[in-house]
């Protein structure tokens, strides 16, 4: 035990912990009161106990520092399992006697409280100790056994599986042909064939069943949207590379890119920075906790913003919106599909997909203050908001091709066909999407023409594509009015308008 005179101990200490309580004294009836933060610190990032302090950081000092000291040493030890790291110091100030307990990260989670005929692992939630959820157990579990989820063995044969997916990827990535050797350097599989959880969620048809996107674009800025609540929606699974490209895809039919001519040029403004959402869909697919069953990312357009949302929040149970984003440490939830995507030009290792997000935004031409990319988190989920950087021109005109968009919260000229959607009027012509999405649906067209009658199934088998990727096709036709339906023949079918 040491002792000393500080000026002021207690800014000394808070300013080097992330996590501090304050005690008025030694509590030994119901020590519970403060072990469980000694459970909470232990399996986080460490954190402070400072005994003989009020909450409003008043000094009121402890009569007898040694006795106090000998017992909280033995309290954790008798009542905290696995025995914790942790320093007592004893510091006097103002002549009054504090105690200063530095718990420090442990390595051997979960470290449980285990007294009074109860057993529990503890977490800091803000600034809470908290009984850990089923699912932040088993992450500290693993922890404690040096693995994370996407180690784990699976009970799936890799010879079950195709990987096209990956193997495209990777060859339009590097180059080069992927090799066999490939799944075993990046634990993909073990010696005996089985799939790591990492083989199975970059499988084309990945078995692990809550790997899923849900994608939304919502009619106005909520859900309630009036008589048509969504305008476009989706649901990808499979490989989580085909989660990414579907993702990303969504989103770019969904948004607008307007222009603005300069003297010898012209300004393109989207309404959402690519760099920033593919980021942001990225670290949800690759960082989210997949622990967590009967959960899924979702990605909801609004008329203002895009919301990206991945189960899981930060690792060390803080909330981003609480932290410094210039000073947030990289940490890695499943280290090994970062290293695979990493391998695939997805993103880079050193963890700066928040910053990419923020500079991006911010570079972009039609960035205007007050739009800066959200980040919160809770413990159970981090959202990205990215706002719609032309959303705020809703008064202006501006050039679109060889079109005007009134871009108003009343009418978008894309088309010389106009739907009426609640009280206001949109464009549905096929000018109205993405030139890839306009090149597939004139294609479509030209096939389909002479045909009586057509569903998703024949679309998929013209394109040699999945029912999603033709459902989704189908949906761009109907809503650019190209297609109609037609009775007699099973439901779902259509033909080309005449």
């Amino acid at each position: 035990m040491k002792r000393g005179d500080f000026m002021n101990p207690l800014d000394n200490y808070i300013a080097e912990s992330t996590e501090c309580d304050f005690k008025s004294a030694v509590e030994t009836r119901k020590p519970k009161s403060w072990l469980k933060s000694v459970s909470a610190f232990s399996n986080g990032t460490g954190g402070v106990l400072i005994f003989g302090v009020e909450d409003n950081k008043t000094i009121i000092g402890l009569d007898d520092i040694q006795t106090d000291s000998e017992k909280i040493s033995e309290l954790i030890k008798s009542r905290i399992t696995p025995h914790p790291v942790f320093s007592l110091n004893s510091v006097r100030f103002d002549k009054k006697n504090i105690i200063i307990l530095n718990v420090y990260p442990g390595h051997d989670t979960p470290y449980y409280y285990k007294a009074d005929g109860v057993t529990e692992a503890y977490v800091r939630i803000g600034n809470e100790s908290v009984p850990a959820s089923n699912h932040i157990l088993n992450r500290l579990i693993l922890n404690g056994l040096n693995k994370s989820f996407d180690s784990l063995i699976t009970p799936f044969d890799f010879n079950d599986y195709s990987f096209s997916k990956l193997r495209e990827r990777y060859k339009s990535w590097t180059k080069e042909s992927m090799s066999e050797k490939f799944f075993d350097s990046f634990c993909l599989r073990d010696n005996s064939g089985k799939l790591t959880n990492t083989g199975a969620l970059l499988a084309d048809d990945s078995p692990v069943l809550n790997s899923r996107v849900f994608c939304t674009r919502w009619n106005g800025t909520d859900k309630s949207g009036g008589k048509i609540d969504a305008l476009d929606s989706a649901e990808f699974s499979g490989s989580l590379i085909t989660l990414l490209n579907e993702s990303i895809g969504f989103i770019k039919r969904n948004m607008r890119t307007l222009w603005s001519k300069t003297a010898d040029s012209r300004i393109e403004m989207p309404d959402y920075c690519e760099r920033s959402f593919f980021e942001a869909v990225v670290n949800a697919l690759i960082h989210r906790d997949y622990l967590i069953l009967g959960s899924e990312i979702h990605i909801d357009m609004f008329d203002d913003r895009l919301s990206i949302y991945s189960p899981g929040g930060m690792p060390d149970g803080t909330f981003i919106q609480n932290r410094d984003l210039n000073n947030v440490p990289s940490y890695r939830r499943n280290p090994i599909l970062a290293d695979v995507f990493s391998k695939l030009g997805y993103m880079e290792r050193q963890g700066s997909g928040l910053n990419k997000i923020r500079n991006a935004y911010e570079n972009s031409a039609n960035f205007t203050k007050g739009c800066e990319p959200v980040f919160y988190s809770d413990s159970t989920q981090f959202t990205v908001i990215l706002s719609n950087l032309n959303y705020k021109l809703n008064k202006e005109k501006v050039a679109v091709g060889s079109e005007k968009v009134a871009v108003d919260s009343e009418k978008v000229a894309v088309d010389s066909e106009k739907v009426a959607v609640g009280s206001e009027k949109v464009a549905v012509g096929i000018n109205n999407f993405t030139p890839k999405a306009k090149e597939k649906m004139q294609a479509a067209i030209k096939l389909l023409r002479d045909k009586e009658y057509f569903g998703r199934s024949d679309i998929a088998e013209i394109f040699e594509e999945s029912n999603t990727s033709a459902g989704i096709l189908l949906n761009q036709m109907k809503s650019a009015k190209v297609v109609e339906p037609v009775t007699g023949h099973g439901k779902g079918k259509f033909r080309i308008k005449s």
